[in-house]
């Protein structure tokens, strides 16, 4: 999925966040963001973004609502960027917040095992101003994929849960492959019947064919899974 430049905003306003204890670096910062047209909300601790966190999983499940990248520094007082990291992590939010680190060069090793664990990128200090924007831009583009994809899915899970349990066993039966004729033997129903209920799954999952609808499920396994059987093969 290939992320126009409007599509971005069109998500909401893209936010970075700073998390680094040295005045001078956050000011540095968002003075470069600014001139770029981009906001940021700097925070002095690891602890202190943690708190700005939801707390419910629920909430956590839903946040950010528009495309956010973090910039971490790696050694701070307290946690560090690298425990604050595997704790965002654990809440499944590194694709909706990619984590840029900022590292000295002693600390570059410790950045280059969080990029395998899944970090964006690292910077090292001092960094360049252009480069540091442009990976930001790339982060926000990753970080806008992700709300896009978790849009759709949501979008997708409201339109199943609108099927009525007769258009459930229609659809699994549509993506087996069967025929309205078999389907219509399978279910002990009319082969008009089965038309119906096929044409209103096609409505409520907005799709044409049964390709489309079978495509549409396997891009999202987690819906085969609630739908229900064994799913498309």
């Amino acid at each position: 999925m290939n992320i126009a430049p409007n599509a971005i905003t069109s998500l909401g306003l893209p936010m970075v966040y700073l998390v680094d204890d040295e005045d001078v670096v956050r000011d540095a910062l968002a003075w470069l963001l600014r001139s770029r047209r981009l906001l940021s909300e700097g925070f002095t601790s690891a602890e202190a973004f943690e708190a700005h966190l939801p707390a419910a999983a629920a909430d956590v499940a839903d946040w950010p609502r528009s495309p956010s990248c973090l910039l971490l520094d790696v050694r701070m007082p307290g946690m560090s960027g690298p425990e604050l990291f595997e704790r965002l992590a654990a809440r499944h939010l590194l694709d909706r917040l990619p984590v840029i680190f900022l590292t000295g060069h002693g600390d570059v090793p410790t950045a280059v095992a969080a990029v395998k664990r899944g970090a964006f990128d690292f910077v090292e200090k001092p960094f360049s101003d252009n480069a540091l924007v442009d990976r930001i831009e790339q982060a926000l583009a990753h970080s806008a994929k992700a709300l896009l994809a978790l849009r759709e899915a949501q979008q997708l899970r409201t339109s199943l849960n609108e099927l009525t349990e007769r258009e459930r066993e229609v659809m699994r039966l549509v993506m087996a492959g069967l025929p309205n004729k078999l389907i219509a033997d399978e279910l002990n129903i009319s082969v008009r019947t089965v038309e119906v209920h096929r044409s209103r799954v096609f409505d409520k999952m907005d799709v044409k064919s049964a390709v489309e609808l079978v495509n549409l499920m396997n891009a999202n396994p987690q819906l085969s899974v609630e739908l229900g059987g064994d799913g498309p093969g």
